[in-house]
């Protein structure tokens, strides 16, 4: 099992308010997440999932964001964008 990072955006036809994402950014932190979106047409969350493979975590994510934004009250738009690195693939400068 790795653990996955993975960014979801959603799309919609409004700007979204700091409030909303203050809300998502509270329902995204339980899975080491944070919250973009204020003053665009989306929303979006980046969040952490143990997974073994980027395809399990994509749809564990995709799950987990649909879940965060009910919780948020945010509408339901469509998911437009998802993007996963694996820890593995992460490069750091020591």
């Amino acid at each position: 099992m790795s653990r996955w990072s993975v960014s979801i955006q959603a799309e919609g036809d409004r700007p979204v308010e700091l409030d909303e994402v203050v809300a998502l950014a509270d329902a995204v932190a339980p899975l080491e997440g944070i919250a973009s979106g204020v003053g665009a047409m989306a929303y979006g969350a980046q969040i952490v999932v143990d997974a073994e493979s980027s395809d399990q975590a994509v749809e564990a994510a995709m799950a987990a964001f649909a879940a965060a934004v009910e919780t948020a009250d945010l509408p339901a738009w469509p998911m437009t964008r998802a993007e996963v690195i694996g820890e593995d693939e992460l490069e750091f400068d020591e």
